[in-house]
């Protein structure tokens, strides 16, 4: 017996009950090449691919013909010459913020796409606020290709767009490893010590020439402690009250916890002070700088290695160890120069309203200032986000009305 392939598609205003009676009402010998469903603000659109035997094509487009009168719905039907795409093609997810997200973002993106040859399979906004976030399923692209194309539209248009293989490393649990100063939180610790010191200035310009890469992070923070000798350590307390977390922190942080991942903290600030903070968001483990203390007061002096640049690397390859998490699913945030070579070992680099040079090192670059943000980066939705907060007891804001 011949069969011919058909293409049937339903949109109109969404009902429970549509597919049910969509496939109830079919041949009961034909058979399911393909289904997808889409339902955007109570409008469906409901495709079926299906082998139906070459006699019975007439009397299947009449059944469902029926049925979409009955439901007020639109029908389309179309032959279909067999199979739709290659078995084996490479998926990527490309993932679009904007605050606001504005039209030339999109396009900047889809024509990226069609130029080099990737094919759009879906679209679906995974977040409405703080930031819009839109995700496309794509296949035919190379991931490489499209993250140097994407990082041209992302320029030109100042929207973040992230270009990530789609398989299973998307699942299972994954190591997050963040820097802590002008990312976790919105100040440089040195700089808050300095301003109790009374050298705040000085301080300043080294820490600024050394985050750019302009200077050597270890003998620079050095210098900048040296600076500090004599100060009492009740300046301590003063300046943890001082520090300020970025927006979206803790959610970023108590939305990973929930979720199985792993989080860590490393810093080339000062274990002294962040220890507090890294108890209060549950991140399992944190790497620092140890500040000389003597007599009450700083030694002007750190104690035991730096954690530099490199130092930082080693910090996130020593924790996915630890747990057990292969380097591929491994993230990695940070903002500066000495983030550099972590943000190239992860399995993805974010720079997080960085530097030029941790721009051009990372993966991908967030630049709205909601740290949460990179949430949707690893495929987290904003109802995940929600309904992490129910099962950890918080009620979560209403979203604006839009």
């Amino acid at each position: 017996m011949t069969t011919q392939t058909v293409l049937i598609t339903l949109s109109g205003r969404d009902r429970p009950g549509v597919t049910n009676q969509l496939f109830a009402s079919l041949d009961s010998r034909a058979i399911v090449r393909d289904i997808e469903q889409l339902v955007v603000r109570d409008r469906l659109v409901l495709s079926v691919l299906l082998d139906v035997e070459t006699l019975a094509v007439s009397k299947t487009v009449h059944i469902v013909t029926d049925l979409a009168a009955e439901l007020g719905l639109e029908l389309a039907v179309d032959p279909q010459m067999i199979e739709l795409r290659p078995t084996k093609r490479q998926r990527i997810h490309v993932t679009l913020l904007g605050s606001p997200l504005h039209p030339d973002s999109i396009a900047h993106v889809t024509s990226a796409l069609a130029e080099h040859g990737g094919n759009i399979d879906r679209i679906r906004r995974i977040a409405s606020y703080p930031v819009t976030a839109v995700l496309f399923e794509v296949s035919g692209a190379s991931t490489a290709l499209m993250r140097r194309a994407l990082s041209v539209a992302a320029n030109e248009t100042g929207a973040d767009i992230a270009v990530q293989e789609a398989g299973l490393d998307r699942r299972g649990q994954h190591l997050v490893v963040m820097d802590v100063d002008s990312t976790l939180i919105q100040n440089e610790v040195i700089d808050l010590l300095a301003q109790e010191a009374g050298v705040l200035d000085e301080v300043a310009r080294i820490t600024e020439r050394a985050m750019a890469g302009e200077l050597d992070f270890a003998a620079s923070l050095r210098e900048r402690v040296s600076l500090l000798k004599g100060l009492p350590v009740s300046a301590i307390a003063r300046v943890q009250e001082r520090i300020t977390l970025t927006p979206g922190a803790r959610t970023l942080c108590r939305t990973l916890n929930t979720l199985g991942y792993r989080v860590c903290l490393v810093s080339g600030g000062f274990i002294e002070v962040i220890a507090p903070l890294s108890g209060e968001l549950s991140v399992d483990r944190v790497r620092a700088n140890s500040l000389g203390i003597s007599n009450g007061v700083l030694t002007g002096e750190v104690n035991g290695p730096i954690v530099d640049r490199l130092g930082k690397r080693q910090a996130l390859e020593e924790f996915a160890e630890e747990f057990g998490i292969p380097m591929r699913r491994t993230i990695a945030i940070g903002d500066g120069a000495n983030d550099i070579d972590m943000l190239e070992a992860a399995g993805l680099g974010v720079a997080f309203n960085a530097k030029a040079a941790a721009r051009d090192a990372a993966d991908t670059a967030v630049n709205v200032p909601y740290l949460d943000s990179v949430l949707y980066l690893l495929g987290i939705t904003r109802e995940d986000i929600e309904v992490a907060d129910e099962q950890a007891g918080i009620t979560t804001p209403s979203p604006p009305v839009n």
